[in-house]
């Protein structure tokens, strides 16, 4: 089962075997691995890797720099190094390029198996060194012998364009990498009892695949033959073997389901953001999906576009049919690289001066490009719906949070717009109107919820809060999918419930709207609790808890939490309540 873990383990590599001949390494670290949004549950994760030994045998996606030195030692003490004949890659980075070298070095004969990008990436990273490169192509197979003939399927997304997925029909294994994976680390390698990973494969997804949800249905369509029940209700494959996680076999019909239906709900979203980057060394890639998973968790949709990867053509398409753009770049030589420079001409010649637009990007030594861009939209007419984000090197925790904050003050301000554009309703109207008048009378004690994870800390004004349970006790929360504290909430994670006092200077203080990245207690008396979030001390209470499991409902999620202490610290005052004229709140 999945642990919310701190760093008390080391890092370190399970293996077993999975089927005939096929050894699982996983690479294993308890705590959280990078600050990529995807990570940032912070309940450590897996990299898996494959060996097939037959007559010929091969090793499929070996792990990146963090875990070379443990992975070489566990692969040397069950495989001969010199035998290795082939290393199947389901993508290639530079972070996997770093455990590459190191293995290059002990067995040179290896031939990379892989899509034609990924050996366009391999052969710059490796500049002076000749590879054997095999590019799959089409239907190609790979006979490794006794029935291990293995099948290739691209699946290129434009976070992957190189994208590749595997079928071993001797075990009826299908090797998915970035599909169907889960961010958490514990003993268990398949998902039995696949529920309790209903909560962190959900949020791969979304911090993955949401914003590239087209590529996503286009990728399972290639897989459906697979992943499709036959008459007598099986499927092709045993299991799913993905990059990160627990193998999904128990729960595979339910997660391939639910990823066709979150990736078809994304595609029918009202409004839909294009977000154009390219990014020279990933830094760039990192805040464009911070962005997009603050955008998408608004419900706006995001259609990514890789401009190392797409065509002027694609790029035209996704600005006409957006409602809003944001360009990302990184600074190469003082300017944006050709392929943004291309992107932002098609911008400039496609898209109407009244969709809101936004650029962002990383640097090293200077950001010029950044600049440069936001200029040339500025001076073409366009509005930006945030201040250009420049950021150094590699991006921080509080800079992803700012990020996804900056994505949703995006999304916002698209929906309102959409509202200033509907006609008015007319007298029909009357019942609803009615109705969230009488919904409206519904209230409830106002209090402040604040959170921390790591170096992150986010609060926000609550009155959906009700008791739940006497034994233990328990309260459930309903927080907007918008909310920036909304990320801070997921099972394992603590917060403070900060019960208010009547009286409205700290009610004014979090009405008010937060720019992304302002410290919500700037100007407040607050203490740090047991669970290391804010208390305020001018509450009439404090509740200490844990979220325990959330429930999606409509445009909330419903967070139950157990408390683990709590305090008064005002023996005497009345607790603050919320009053509404109606149930319908934009």
């Amino acid at each position: 089962m999945p642990q919310t873990l701190t760093a008390t383990k080391p890092r370190d590599v399970q293996a077993m075997y999975l089927g005939t001949d096929t050894l699982i390494l996983r690479s294993r670290t308890w705590d959280r691995l990078k600050f990529e949004v995807e990570y940032s549950l912070a309940k450590g994760t897996t990299a898996n890797s494959f060996a097939i030994i037959r007559e010929k045998i091969a090793l499929i996606d070996p792990p990146g720099e963090s875990f070379t030195e443990i992975y070489l030692e566990a692969l040397q003490k069950r495989i001969d190094l010199n035998k290795i004949d082939y290393v199947i890659l389901g993508h290639f980075n530079p972070n996997r390029g770093a455990t590459l070298k190191a293995l290059l070095k002990l067995a040179p004969q290896i031939t990379f198996v892989c899509s034609n990008p990924a050996a366009i990436s391999l052969r710059q990273y490796f500049e002076n060194i000749e590879l054997k490169i095999a590019i799959v192509r089409g239907e190609d197979r790979l006979d490794l012998g006794q029935g291990h003939e293995l099948q290739f399927i691209t699946t290129a997304t434009p976070k992957w364009p190189d994208s590749l997925c595997s079928y071993d029909p001797k075990t009826k294994i299908l090797f998915t990498d970035k599909f169907f994976g889960a961010h958490v680390c514990g003993d268990q390698v398949f998902d039995e009892g696949w529920e309790v990973y209903s909560e962190d494969r959900r949020f791969y997804y979304d911090s993955l695949h949401a914003s590239q949800a087209k590529q996503a249905l286009a990728a399972l369509d290639k897989l459906a033959e697979f992943l499709t029940p036959n008459n007598e209700g099986k499927m092709l494959v045993n299991f799913c073997a993905p990059g990160h996680g627990p193998m999904v076999q128990y729960g595979l019909t339910e997660l391939s389901h639910l990823y066709r239906k979150w990736s078809e709900d994304q595609n029918t979203k009202d409004l839909t953001v294009a977000l154009i980057y390219a990014s020279a060394y990933g830094n760039t890639a990192t805040l464009a999906s911070a962005i997009a998973k603050g955008i998408t968790k608004s419900g706006v949709a995001v259609e990514s576009i890789n401009c190392e990867f797409a065509e002027p053509s694609e790029i035209q398409a996704a600005v006409e049919k957006c409602d809003g753009f944001i360009i990302g770049t990184p600074t190469l030589a003082g300017h944006a690289p050709t392929q943004i420079q291309t992107a932002l001409g098609v911008v400039l010649s496609t898209a109407s001066k009244n969709k809101l637009a936004g650029v962002f990007g990383s640097y090293g030594w200077s950001g010029e490009a950044v600049d440069l861009v936001a200029d040339k939209l500025r001076d073409s007419g366009y509005k930006l719906g945030f201040e250009p984000l420049r950021v150094k090197f590699k991006p921080s925790g509080t800079i992803i949070q700012e990020c996804k904050e900056i994505g949703t003050d995006f999304a916002q301000a698209l929906k309102k717009s959409q509202r200033l554009r509907a006609p008015r309703q007319g007298a029909t109207a009357g019942q609803g109107d009615r109705t969230a008048q009488a919904v409206g009378r519904i209230v409830g004690s106002l209090c402040v919820m604040s959170a921390r994870r790591g170096d992150v800390t986010s609060a926000m004004l609550a009155s959906w809060v009700s008791q739940a349970t006497f034994s233990p006790p328990g309260l459930t929360i309903a927080v907007a999918k918008d909310r920036a504290v909304e990320s801070l909430s997921h099972s394992g994670d603590k917060f403070v419930l900060n019960v208010l006092a009547e009286g409205k200077q700290v009610r004014k203080h979090f009405m008010k709207n937060f720019v992304p990245g302002e410290d919500r207690f700037a100007g407040l008396e607050t203490k740090e609790s047991e669970n290391g979030c804010p208390i305020i001390l001018s509450a009439l209470a404090y509740l200490e808890c844990t979220v325990q499991n959330r429930m999606e409902a409509g445009d909330h999620w419903i967070v139950y939490a157990v408390v683990d202490n709590g305090h008064l610290l005002q023996s005497t005052g009345v607790t603050a309540v919320h009053y509404r004229k109606t149930g319908i709140h934009y």
